[in-house]
């Protein structure tokens, strides 16, 4: 389901959250990656943040706080989420370096509406280096993303995706998982 977000019209329930985000965002970006001072501010800088799960900085994007990271789930360095359309993510998934997770978009006529739409990614999914996942998607259980793709479509369960825009180029075997 697609929200529209008017970036002319202040949202006071977001006040003080943005300033707020951007400081723990500067602040986890300087931390030494994987150290305990680096946790406690990616505890306090996303929405959910599972047991073992580990986001190497630095991070980059907007509204951290609606990033929800299951458990045992691997974030490697320079991953940017444009979150304000909420981005959730399973357990242990892998995500490796700079790989893209954009929530929104802009109104082709008027671009200081945003439209947002949610991005999941299920269970156990991998998303490759440099991948790119569009506004709306969700990543199935298990499924591969190949590294530099772009994904514009949802992914099935088991599936493997590459290219741009992303196309299955084959299905995984679900009894060995």
């Amino acid at each position: 389901m697609e929200e529209r977000y008017d970036l002319r019209v202040p949202d006071p329930s977001r006040r003080g959250v943005e300033e707020k985000n951007r400081k723990l965002m500067f602040a986890f970006n300087q931390s030494f990656p994987g150290s305990p001072e680096s946790l406690e501010i990616a505890r306090e800088m996303f929405g959910a943040l599972g047991e073992g799960s580990t986001v190497m900085p630095p991070f980059y994007g907007m509204c951290p706080d609606l990033v929800q990271i299951g458990e045992r789930t691997f974030i490697n360095s320079n991953f940017l989420a444009m979150a304000r359309g909420g981005v959730e993510i399973g357990n242990d998934v892998q995500i490796a370096a700079n790989v893209q997770v954009l929530t929104n978009n802009h109104d082709f006529y008027d671009r200081m509406v945003l439209t947002l739409q949610k991005v999941a990614i299920r269970d156990g999914a991998w998303i490759g280096a440099g991948a790119t996942i569009l506004p709306g998607v969700t990543v199935g259980r298990h499924a591969v993303v190949g590294a530099g793709s772009v994904v514009t479509r949802d992914v099935d369960d088991f599936a493997v995706v590459a290219g741009n825009p992303a196309k299955v180029i084959r299905k995984l075997d679900s009894e060995r998982f």
